[in-house]
């Protein structure tokens, strides 16, 4: 369907145009409202005024080419008009206009539906699948809250979309009815931007969407020209070149292969899983196999898939049984940004041992007043995050991003907390780390992590950090590890298990126990230099060494 045809259909204004176009010799020329002063003189008032834009219909009635190309010329129209208007060239109902020349030639044509249905569609708006991340370029349809003929208003959940970051409610922009859901609960892997419902402004118009589909509706549209017409009718001369249409996606197109309808893509995938396509129930148009059915039906087979009893085994060794598991949106995306910072950012290691006997004695104490207040409960991480942040205060240099040009130093210091749940790994952030007390910050990653495991977060709830901490120390009792950065950030601070260790006394038979915790920096070597870092770290280790410090 073309934006003209669109516009026509969708105008109040401009509901009786579609008619403008079947009558011949008619013209529609578009002109922007700034230059409508001067040629309105030309044409005559009738017009119809949609927006920004006012379309005339100019009718003339002479065949004569020459004659038409004076109508449109400068000394018709005014020879400064064209420099007036501000694009050089546009395109309206299948003409395109060009400023650049000192007249406008226009070619009659006349447009075609290729869906007769279409036309008598009524007013309605279609939903594309929303970019809820800047990472996004495709999602999940979780399920659908509203169902099909129900009444939406402006606020209310439509569906729940799996992104590559969390589960994000979609929400509704404007009154109406869900007329037609094109992508039903469970949809998989539906670029930003894909029509995935349609929703209409009158009740009593849900029920002409009952068989509306996006392919058909999106089809090309069969152009034809006066000049192709004439030149049909005569023999000896060659046929004009037809205007090409564009190409229909591959998953669009549909070939008959032993009266089974299926697309390239589907047999392609049914071959290389020994998929019969007889035992497939194709769900796009005309009952054709798509990719996603045969997805769809590798998934519900048995996930363990055993070697065949009769397979011949190879160099002596039997064959293994594995298990194929699908990867999430989140995890696909994790592996993608992870990959691209080991390759493209310059990684260097800086690891430091600290005291926190003095650390978990001020938690011991914090806690006793936390539960006479009521408050939650103060965790190691929650002390380092507060540390963290004192010293990205006071080394602002570590918080700061690669921007190619130019540094990116960060006023916010906005701590992203890596958190490890069965859909992936996630990083909610906490901002202004550097300005809230420990009994926020514990409250804040608490519910924080509680959400990233019930896959609720929301894009406000990761977005806008500028340094994260990897905590594997205190769960799973990891001494120490190297963590990759989280671009576009420039470091991240991996900790370790904190472990009892003999420290050797005043005398010669003397001796005490002290705690250390280890502590590994990740930095950026384009934004942190050595140096810098190690700075970083000490500033750390002071607060941490001496928690009382954070509290001043």
């Amino acid at each position: 369907m073309t934006i003209a045809s669109q516009l026509i259909r969708h105008s109040r204004k401009l509901k009786g145009a579609q008619n403008i176009l079947l009558q011949e010799p008619a013209v529609l020329a578009g002109f922007s409202k700034d230059v409508s002063r001067n040629y309105v003189g030309a044409f005559g008032k009738e017009n119809y005024r949609d927006s920004e834009s006012y379309v005339h219909r100019i009718c003339i009635n002479s065949n004569n080419v020459s004659d038409r190309r004076k109508a449109f010329s400068s000394e018709s129209l005014g020879t400064n008009w064209y420099k007036k208007t501000p694009a050089k060239s546009f395109t309206l109902f299948g003409m395109r206009f060009n400023h650049a020349s000192s007249s406008i030639l226009t070619t009659q044509r006349r447009l075609f539906s290729s869906n007769p249905v279409v036309v008598d569609l009524p007013p309605h708006q279609a939903l594309g699948m929303p970019s809820l991340s800047p990472t996004m370029t495709e999602g999940n349809i979780a399920r659908w809250i509203k169902k099909e003929g129900d009444k939406v208003t402006p606020g209310e959940v439509l569906c729940e979309v799996e992104t590559d970051k969390a589960t994000v409610e979609m929400e509704c922009m404007e009154e109406g009815y869900l007329a037609k859901i094109i992508h039903g609960d469970g949809s998989k892997e539906i670029k930003v931007g894909e029509i995935i419902a349609i929703t209409v402004e009158e009740e009593g118009d849900i029920e002409k969407f009952k068989d509306y589909n996006v392919s058909e509706s999106a089809g090309p549209t069969e152009v034809k020209t006066a000049s192709e017409t004439s030149q049909s009718k005569k023999e000896e001369e060659p046929p004009a070149k037809a205007v090409e249409p564009k190409a229909v996606k591959t998953e669009e197109v549909s070939r008959s292969e032993d009266r089974i309808f299926s697309s390239p893509l589907a047999r392609k995938l049914a071959e290389d899983n020994n998929v019969p396509l007889s035992s497939i129930k194709g769900t796009g148009p005309d009952g054709r196999i798509l990719k996603a059915d045969i997805e769809d039906y590798l998934a519900s087979q048995t996930k363990v898939v055993s070697a065949p009893p009769k397979a011949k085994e190879s160099g002596g060794g039997q064959l293994l049984d594995y298990v194929d598991i699908p990867n999430s949106q989140i995890r696909k995306v994790t592996a993608s940004r992870l990959l691209l910072s080991k390759q493209t950012i310059p990684h260097y290691y800086l690891t430091v041992d600290t005291r926190v006997d003095k650390l978990v004695e001020l938690r011991k104490e914090l806690n006793s007043l936390q539960e006479v207040s009521g408050g939650k409960k103060l965790s190691i991480n929650d002390l380092v995050i507060k540390a963290t942040a004192l010293a990205l205060r006071k080394v602002p240099q570590c918080n700061g991003s690669w921007m190619n040009d130019f540094i990116r130093q960060y006023n916010n210091i906005n701590i992203n907390v890596a958190v490890q749940t069965d859909n992936g790994l996630f990083v909610p952030v906490i901002k202004d780390a550097d300005k809230k007390g420990l009994a926020t910050i514990a409250e804040e990653v608490k519910i924080l992590a509680q959400k990233a495991k019930e896959n609720n977060l929301k894009p406000e709830d990761y977005e806008g950090g500028t340094f994260t901490v990897s905590n594997l120390g205190g769960p799973f009792g990891i001494k120490q590890f190297c963590a990759i950065i989280n671009p576009p950030q420039s470091a991240i601070l991996a900790v370790g298990s904190a472990e009892r260790r003999v420290l050797p006394g005043g005398g010669p038979d003397q001796f005490e126990f002290g705690t250390f915790l280890s502590v590994t920096l990740s930095c950026d070597h384009r934004v942190i230099d050595g140096a810098i870092g190690a700075e970083w770290l000490r500033a750390f280790r002071s607060y941490i060494e001496n928690p009382q410090s954070m509290l001043l």
